[in-house]
């Protein structure tokens, strides 16, 4: 099974342009987030799909490989599609370039979905995290994934789901993280649809999968991502940074 990792890295970002370009502990945020994707060992190709020169000039001066966008996409999905639908392939992940802070063990978790799966019923796999507390859970920034006995997902919503209607029973909130697994076939199958009537609704590409009838497996996990989408995020991450070390 060949598996591959694919950063998609849009350089003008609506809440922080340039934030992948940004320094993060010396280095700018992408080389942060390939450099880690590439030391986990776990795949056989890592590259980073851009539409920025400045973004592929980065890469390649940092020893990675770059795929330039030919042409312009409305989500991270459309973008990885293009870079891979001419590359030997059978697994591949998208890993958010602005989150240069992904473990090796959650990455493990999703390629394992796969493997688990000898007859091919599940199209994706991603991730989700339990959350807490009224401001995380309505913030619609947190997109909330539902799910079936077999943590298979339902539903993705920026809207607290589900409807805690009853409160003397307990409710359970999970932030989906934005990491996708894909089969390739259905990452191009993706590519070559038109946008459904829920994912433009809520301007979330997972529910076309949803609508398209493909199963999305949800893997928990107990790491809340670590994302930088705002300048004050990236002043946070390098503390964590510098923590780290």
């Amino acid at each position: 099974m060949r598996t591959i990792a694919v950063i998609p890295a849009r350089y003008e970002a609506s809440r922080f342009p340039g934030k992948l370009m940004k320094d993060l502990g010396g280095k700018p945020v992408i080389i942060r987030t390939m450099q880690a994707t590439q030391q986990t060992g776990l795949f056989d190709d890592v590259m980073v799909a851009t539409d920025s020169e400045t973004i592929y000039k980065t890469v390649e001066e940092n020893g990675g490989k770059a795929v330039m966008s030919t042409k312009n996409h409305e989500c991270g999905s459309d973008r990885i599609a293009e870079a891979v639908e001419n590359i030997p392939a059978d697994i591949v992940i998208n890993v958010q370039g602005d989150e240069p802070f992904t473990n090796k063990e959650d990455l493990a978790s999703l390629i394992e979905v796969f493997k688990n799966d000898p007859s091919k019923n599940i199209s994706l796999a991603s991730l989700m995290h339990e959350i807490k507390g009224e401001e995380m859970i309505s913030n619609p920034n947190n997109v909330k994934v539902i799910v079936d006995e077999n943590d298979h997902a339902i539903y993705f919503s920026r809207s607290p789901i589900p409807y805690h209607r009853d409160k003397l029973l307990p409710a359970t909130y999970y932030k989906h993280i934005g990491i996708y697994a894909f089969r390739k076939q259905a990452l191009l199958e993706f590519y070559h649809s038109k946008a459904t009537p829920l994912e433009l609704l809520e301007k979330l590409e997972c529910l076309r999968y949803i609508e398209q009838g493909k199963k999305i497996k949800m893997v928990r996990t107990q790491k809340s991502s670590i994302g930088i989408d705002t300048p004050d995020d990236l002043i946070e991450a390098n503390k964590l940074w510098d923590c780290s070390k």
